[in-house]
């Protein structure tokens, strides 16, 4: 999967929109393998990014869990913590 693609399910305060809208272009650039599409392909490749977006806010908006909602600065730590750990060089 895409590691620029972060879960945005039960965070407080809720995933905004241009975090949604990034996902989903994030997920229409790997399907397509374009970073910035051809001009041939533009309409296509922005419709399909305005398409996954409100699917993904359809299926956050309709998720329900019993669980805390997550802390955003802690999940910020623990990404950190664990590329610290993976990146991390030995001398």
């Amino acid at each position: 999967m895409c590691r620029n693609i972060k879960t945005l399910f039960n965070f407080d305060p809720p995933a905004t929109e241009d975090e949604i809208q990034a996902a989903a272009l994030q997920f229409v650039r790997k399907l397509s393998g374009f970073n910035t599409p051809s001009k041939a392909n533009e309409e296509a490749f922005h419709c399909a990014v305005q398409e996954v977006s409100v699917v993904a806010k359809n299926l956050l908006d309709a998720l329900v869990t019993n669980a805390e909602p997550r802390n955003r600065e802690v999940e910020i730590e623990r990404a950190r913590a664990r590329n610290a750990k993976r990146f991390a060089t030995t001398e």
